[in-house]
């Protein structure tokens, strides 16, 4: 049976829970559209404002603006504050955070659960938003005032909800809409943006009972996606309230996760992309030299590259869903119709000129930062993977088509091999009866060639039948395991969980967290030190610098006897290689001599046996 599209989002409606702290929660875009103007960026020309504030609507949002090429248009909600109220805001959050115990205090550093490379980019990256455009602070505190007032005089928590019909899925589509997202400001994340789209996504099916039935669970994290992003409904990582998913909400980010904790995001930096892609290739290289390319570690080269940002989601703020603190309104379900949906193409807040993208405002639900149709909305079940998957009502009818399928594609195989077997034991006579006849050199020769040819294939075709027979006993016996009721397995889709930090990862020491923090600074600082005053002590200096750094990380982290076994490594190497280079034509010379002795051993003993 098929309900209503309304009675489905609100019957199978998440809940989501935030961390204390948080400051923006799921909002009315009419009022956000309604409070903002539009705003067009075109090269060369500078900013123009199109549509005042309070003249914008859902309506007229949608109304097609013509475009010139490298145009951008977008929405403004946020006046930044001026200096003084921006003292005043800072001042008082400060006093709330000393006066109240609910408000938000950091984890352990993020720099001190990542290595030397993942920190000296995070230092980087720190150091390019004195660069770069982005959304400066004041503007972050402007929008929480903003939103805590327009909260105060009319506090509603609504979802935008979309039903689609895919490849024997029923979709279920929750959209959540933030006025901003000030994960950088407010938690010491990776960025700052007005606006923020985020999203969870069901994938349904008919039970037995004909009634919809949940089987897998997605959840929209950052940018990516795929099989890592959805689970099954009955795994233990998704925490259910009957039939209602619960989703802890990143602090700022307001990306989404199955379990409360605080998750370590290792995200790559558009900039860095060249270089990931040259670590990846580097490193499948050499897992396909040393054999291992079948299994390749779970954080290969191009992990390197990666900045640390830590996505607080604890689940001990608010809570908004059925049974919980706040309730979602009625749900609003969305569609293409819609103009501001299928329309607008542009920023839902301030374009930032942010050359890395990450500080720009998004698109809409519909739309990408650049205008394009995003993967979730065009192909919802190519986004979490799912194109492989057949529904589970569809699944013992699709196996025992596909056996059938196999079947027969082995009788027409038989069939093929029993003419091709024939056909090269006529060509092998004939070849047989023109050897030793002088002038049929030519015709033996094409039937030379003949027989290989169909003798590769004859092989290839039997290969294939073998295959095939061990295929369809697979077919079969999954069918069987269908039958009575197997669901196959729970997790084997994954291949990288994002799971909170344990609580024995946590366990760092104060002076171990200042020193990851402060260790990347120390070195540039001793690095400029030596340049000026020791010039000439350079490398030297450099590698005492590098030495330093490791052995107190090494300590810190529990890891001496592994650093040791490192560097004695190391030393052993530099020794061979001295070695090598001083006494390179003797070795070569003894090398040589013996060969050259090895190789008269054996054919003498050879001869002599």
């Amino acid at each position: 049976m098929r309900e209503d599209s309304a009675a489905l989002l609100k019957r199978f409606e998440p809940i989501l829970r935030f961390t204390q702290g948080e400051q923006f929660f799921p909002f009315d875009v009419a009022r956000y559209v309604e409070g903002s103007s539009l705003w067009v960026h075109r090269r060369g020309l500078g900013d123009e404002r199109v549509v005042d504030e309070g003249e914008l609507s859902l309506q007229n949002l949608g109304d097609r603006v013509p475009q010139a090429f490298d145009s951008v248009h977008y929405l403004k909600f946020i006046e930044p504050l001026n200096i003084t109220q921006l003292a005043s805001y800072r001042l008082q959050k400060g006093l709330d955070r000393v006066r109240r115990k609910d408000s938000f205090r950091a984890g352990p550093g993020r720099l001190a659960r990542v290595g030397y490379t993942s920190r000296i980019l995070a230092a980087l990256f720190s150091l390019t938003l004195l660069a770069r455009g982005r959304v400066p602070g004041d503007t972050a505190a402007a929008a929480a005032l903003n939103y805590a007032r327009m909260r105060e005089e009319d506090e509603r928590y609504p979802y935008y909800g979309r039903v689609v019909e895919e490849e024997g899925w029923l979709v279920l589509q929750y959209w959540f809409f933030y006025p901003f997202n000030n994960w950088r400001s407010g938690f010491f994340g990776l960025n700052d943006h007005e606006g923020d789209w985020e999203m969870v996504t069901l994938y349904l099916y008919p039970n037995e009972a004909g009634d919809w039935q949940p089987e897998w669970v997605a959840y929209a994290t950052h940018d990516f996606e795929g099989d890592d992003q959805r689970r099954r409904w009955d795994d233990p990582e998704v925490e259910r309230a009957g039939e209602h998913a619960v989703v802890y909400a990143g602090a700022g980010s307001h990306a989404s996760y199955y379990r409360p904790g605080e998750y370590l995001a290792e995200l790559v930096l558009p900039i860095l992309s060249p270089l990931v892609s040259l670590a990846k290739r580097v490193g499948m290289l050499w897992r396909r030299l040393l054999g291992e390319e079948l299994a390749p570690p779970e954080k290969g080269l191009e992990h390197l590259f990666d900045v640390p940002f830590v996505d607080y989601a604890r689940g001990d703020g608010l809570s908004i869903g059925p049974g919980e603190e706040k309730a979602w309104e009625e749900p609003q379900v969305i569609s293409e119709a819609e103009g501001w949906v299928g329309e607008f193409r542009g920023l839902w807040g301030l374009w930032a000129r942010d050359p890395v993208m990450g500080e720009n405002a998004p698109g809409g639900p519909m739309y990408d930062r650049f205008g394009a149709v995003r993967k979730a909305w065009h192909d919802p079940v190519g986004w979490a993977g799912l194109s492989k998957e057949t529904p589970p009502h569809k699944a013992l009818d699709k196996a025992r088509r596909r056996a059938h399928s196999i079947e027969e594609r082995q009788r027409a195989l038989r069939i093929s091999v029993a003419e091709k077997s024939r056909e090269l034991r006529d060509l092998g006579l004939e070849a047989e009866a023109m050897r030793g006849q002088a002038h049929m050199k030519l015709q033996y020769q094409a039937h030379q060639a003949k027989i290989a040819a169909l003798s590769t294939e004859l092989a290839e075709s039997r290969a294939r039948l073998a295959e095939d027979a061990a295929l369809l006993r697979a077919v079969e016996g999954y069918a069987e395991q269908l039958r009575r009721g197997h669901r196959g397995a729970q997790r084997a889709h994954i291949r990288r969980a994002r799971l909170p930090a344990s609580p024995v990862s946590l366990r760092l020491g104060r002076i171990a967290e200042a020193w990851a923090a402060a260790s990347i600074g120390l070195a540039l600082f001793a690095f400029v030190a030596i340049v000026l005053f020791a010039r000439d002590y350079l490398a030297l200096g450099t590698g005492i610098i590098v030495a330093v750094i490791a052995l107190v990380e090494a300590a810190f982290r529990r890891r001496l006897n592994q650093f040791i076994g490192v560097i004695t490594g190391l030393l052993a190497f530099l020794a061979s290689a001295v070695l090598l280079f001083v006494f390179f034509w003797d070795i070569v010379i003894a090398v040589v001599i013996l060969a050259g002795a090895y190789i008269l051993w054996e054919n003498l003993r050879e001869l002599w046996s």
